[in-house]
């Protein structure tokens, strides 16, 4: 399945209840051959309504490090593990991400990153291991077939606790270190 076909597929999907109340789904956005892939868990208010992911705060926020580490956004793919909007963001629930699940894996498949920077506890419960913790684990990069990947705090984290805007950058550096590496 091509680029264009699954993001058709993901926006006629029902296997959920989501599908009801979205306003757009959010498949995801950026370059389709990004070496550095940004998983999130799912859209808030903002990028429902827009159809792009991290557009609100959080996006603006993430933007922030991106740029202070020197990593164009457009360069990068970005995208969640559900594509539409849990009512009133709340965590998403393991069967929906179960439903979700596959469009990632193949939007994966498709791009082929390098790196997978997963963006917060969720995804990186889902992508790394279900026992994992942001506040312990964050910034450890793990091997997994082709890629390496890392869990950094989300964005929206940071807003509601900026202590953590100091760890968050020594992972974005580290991030853009390995990207040099690769580039070697």
């Amino acid at each position: 399945m091509d680029f264009e076909a699954l993001e058709e597929a993901c926006k006629a999907c029902t296997k959920c209840s989501l599908h009801q109340t979205r306003t757009n789904c959010v498949f995801g956005q950026g370059s389709r051959d990004a070496v550095l892939m940004f998983v999130g868990e799912a859209p808030g208010e903002k990028e429902d309504l827009s159809g792009i992911p991290f557009v609100g705060p959080a996006g603006q926020h993430l933007n922030k490090f991106l740029a202070a580490v020197g990593i164009d956004r457009e360069q990068v793919y970005i995208a969640n593990i559900l594509k539409c909007r849990p009512p009133h963001n709340r965590d998403p629930l393991p069967a929906e991400q179960d439903c979700c699940i596959e469009y990632l894996r193949a939007q994966v498949k498709l791009i082929q990153p390098k790196i997978i920077a997963c963006l917060g506890r969720i995804a990186a419960m889902r992508l790394i291991t279900p026992d994992f913790k942001i506040t312990r684990d964050h910034g450890v990069f793990h091997q997994r077939g082709n890629f390496l990947i890392t869990a950094v705090y989300h964005p929206s984290a940071l807003l509601r606790d900026p202590r953590k805007n100091e760890d968050m950058y020594r992972d974005m550096k580290a991030i853009r270190q390995k990207l040099d590496e690769l580039e070697k």
